[in-house]
């Protein structure tokens, strides 16, 4: 049976998802290929190995109108997935300090790009399934309906590559199945358009109720609502690694450089009996 086992001790978020499964392929490069054709609006994937710790692995880069994520999130004071989507509050226009810079979609206008898409109509429904996901923790969160959830432009098409490239790669790699380790979440406080948050931020700690998760001895952030979302849909079980012969291993390299771990998601591909 094709095994995909995910590795989250030391977080996830969409990005190195994406990056370790690209590190199975046996052509990265074509597989770069494949993703920059599925078609999503003035985005961009590119693959650049990295160190970290010692450890060699892929970033996954995601430009959008020429901007990488890390460079935008820099630019907007280190805010991370969950500001890529929030609830637009009729009473605080500016909210968001870069609203005025942005327009704002709707959960029905992602469906339309992601309906747009040049891809399977498997990988279609995962998107959308992911991204309602996102959506539904957010609305719970912020006690709206999901149709007064909206979402950043820039934020939702990054979002949008991750989400897709992630569940494109799995639909090449055709897993029998997925299992997902405990999930290193992280501790202490987050910025975000709401204010300073507590870790896991609300929406994730949603999105992970009833999956094996654990602090760990890092303050921030480690795992993103996106990787979370991702996760609680592809995984068929969570815990320890099965019993299996390993035949690729996956290093799928974060925008955030921690001092005593390469801060990725490793990926091991296999077969079990």
């Amino acid at each position: 049976m094709k095994t995909l086992y995910l590795d989250c001790g030391m977080g996830v978020a969409g990005d190195m998802l994406g990056a370790a499964l690209v590190e199975l392929m046996p052509d990265p490069k074509a597989c770069i290929d494949r993703l920059n054709g599925i078609g999503i609006p003035n985005v961009t994937y590119s693959q650049s190995i990295v160190q970290r710790c010692g450890i060699m692995g892929t970033h996954l880069g995601v430009r959008v109108n020429g901007v990488e994520e890390g460079e935008l999130m820099d630019r907007m004071e280190h805010a991370h997935d969950h500001e890529h989507h929030h609830v637009h509050d009729h009473e605080h226009p500016h909210m968001h300090e870069h609203e005025h810079h942005h327009v704002h979609r709707t959960l029905g206008e992602i469906e339309a790009i992601v309906n747009g898409l040049n891809v399977s109509a498997q990988v279609r429904a995962d998107i959308l399934a992911v991204y309602k996901r996102i959506a539904e923790a957010e609305s719970h969160v912020h006690g709206r309906p999901v149709s007064d959830v909206h979402f950043h432009e820039v934020g939702a098409m990054d979002a949008i590559a991750d989400i897709a490239a992630a569940c494109s790669l799995i639909e090449m790699l055709a897993p029998d199945e997925i299992t997902v380790s405990p999930v290193r979440v992280g501790s202490g406080m987050v910025r975000c358009a709401h204010g300073l948050l507590p870790v896991p931020a609300p929406a994730t700690a949603y999105l992970l109720k009833d999956v094996p998760i654990f602090a760990g001895d890092v303050s921030g952030e480690l795992c993103t609502p996106t990787g979370a979302a991702l996760l609680t849909h592809f995984a068929n079980r969570f815990g320890t690694m099965p019993l299996m012969r390993v035949r690729a291993i996956g290093y799928g390299m974060g925008t955030k450089v921690f001092p005593d771990m390469p801060g990725c998601v490793r990926a091991l591909w296999g077969i079990t009996e």
